[in-house]
C-alpha cells in the first residue's frame, strides 16, 4: 500500500529582518553575511518560553525566545549584540504589535517600535569586510590595538569567567577589564592572549580604556532604543526585559 504524505495546513507566517551590521562583519560563508534573517511570528510555544522559570532565573529567557523564533539556519553564538537588539524589537512587533507602553518616573509612556531607527555599521570603519575587527590608536599611550564587537558566544564566555572569579574572589569582580580582554584582539600586532591579558591588567591607562569604550560605542551597529517624546526633557532609554514582551510577566 502506498503511503500518502500530507502537508499540514498550518504554516507559520514569517518576516525578513534587516540587521544593523548589514552583515558586513560576518565571514562570507556565514549566513549572517546576507545582512538579513527570517523570523516567524510568536506563538503559544514562545509564551511558554517567556514564562519558563528556569530560563528566567538563568537570565537566558530572551535568548531562548530568539532561538525559537529565528527560521534562518545560523549559529546563534555568532550574532553580535547590536544585531540581537534588532531581532528583539522585531520579535516584539511580530508578537504583540508595534505599540509598547512602559513606566518611567511614575508615568506611563508609549512608543511606536517601528519608528526606532537602526544605527548601521559603517563599512569604512572595518579593517576588512567580512572580518569582525577594527583598529584604534590609544590616545595616551599611542599603542595601536585591534578589537572586535562581542558576539553572543563571547558574552557567554565572559559570564562563565566572571562566575568562576566570584567563587574564588571576595573582593571586586573585574567585569570591565574581563570584557576588554575578550574585546581586544591584538596589541601592536601581538595576538597572544597572554600578552593581551597582561596589557589590560598592567599597562592599559584608565583614560585609554575610556577612549576605547567610546570608540566601540561609536562604531557599534545597534538600534536606537531611545524615547524622544514631548513629555520628557531628554531622551529616555527604552527598557528591554521580560516585560518588554509580556507586560503582565512577573520575574
Amino acid at each position: 500500500m502506498e503511503e500518502k504524505v500530507t502537508e499540514s495546513k498550518f504554516k507559520f507566517p514569517t518576516e525578513v529582518v534587516e540587521l544593523p551590521s548589514k552583515g558586513l562583519i560576518y565571514p562570507k560563508d556565514n549566513p549572517l553575511s546576507s545582512g538579513k534573517l527570517e523570523m516567524k511570528y510568536m506563538t503559544a510555544k514562545e509564551e511558554d518560553i517567556l514564562t519558563n522559570t528556569n530560563y528566567i532565573n538563568k537570565g537566558i529567557v530572551l535568548d531562548k525566545l530568539l532561538e525559537s523564533l529565528i527560521v534562518s539556519k545560523i549559529n546563534y553564538n555568532d550574532i553580535i549584540t547590536g544585531d540581537k537588539n534588532a531581532l528583539l524589537i522585531a520579535a516584539r512587533v511580530l508578537g504583540y504589535g508595534k505599540d509598547y507602553e512602559f513606566s518611567y518616573g511614575g508615568e506611563k509612556l508609549s512608543v511606536d517600535l517601528t519608528t526606532l531607527e537602526d544605527k548601521n555599521l559603517n563599512s569604512k570603519d572595518l579593517m576588512e569586510e567580512g572580518v569582525n575587527e577594527f583598529e584604534f590608536s590609544l590616545p595616551s599611550s599611542k599603542t595601536t590595538i585591534t578589537f572586535k564587537l562581542l558576539t553572543h558566544g563571547d558574552e557567554k564566555s565572559i559570564d562563565r569567567e566572571l562566575q568562576g572569579l566570584k567563587k574564588i574572589r571576595k573582593d571586586i569582580i573585574p567585569e570591565a577589564t574581563t570584557r576588554l580582554k575578550y574585546t581586544i584582539t591584538s596589541i601592536d600586532g601581538d595576538r597572544e592572549k597572554k600578552a593581551i591579558r597582561e596589557f589590560v591588567d598592567n599597562y592599559l591607562l584608565a583614560r585609554d580604556a575610556r577612549s576605547l569604550r567610546e570608540e566601540i560605542r561609536r562604531i557599534s551597529p545597534d538600534v536606537e532604543l531611545k524615547y524622544y517624546g514631548d513629555d520628557v526633557e531628554e531622551a529616555i532609554t527604552i527598557p528591554v526585559d521580560l516585560t518588554f514582551f509580556w507586560p503582565d510577566a512577573r520575574v
